[in-house]
């Protein structure tokens, strides 16, 4: 189950496992609490981040604008914020992706 945070502001907060390289873009489950991502960018100047943040934002159906990386821009551990959706919200939305 993926394990959400509330911040004080009302932005939720979930690590992601990204795994660059890969045949396509797409949420792959869920790893220790973790949202696994898959991503078809390599990890060269930005653009997995730039892919992570745009499956995400697609898997939620919201803004890329909404989705942003808090931590991790180097590390295949990220952490990702979300501002216009419940933890709830966010739950429901990516289990059903």
């Amino acid at each position: 189950m993926l394990k959400v945070v509330t911040t004080r502001e009302g932005a939720v907060r979930f690590e992601v496992l990204a795994k660059p390289r890969a045949r396509n873009s797409r949420i792959a489950g869920t790893r220790e609490g973790a949202l696994v991502v898959h991503l078809a960018a390599p990890p060269v100047d930005g653009a997995a981040n730039a892919e992570l943040i745009e499956t995400v934002a697609r898997a939620l159906g919201i803004a890329k604008r909404d989705v942003v990386l808090a931590r991790g821009e180097t590390s295949r551990t990220k952490l990702v914020e979300v501002r216009t959706l419940s933890a709830e919200e966010v739950r429901s939305r990516l289990a059903g992706s």
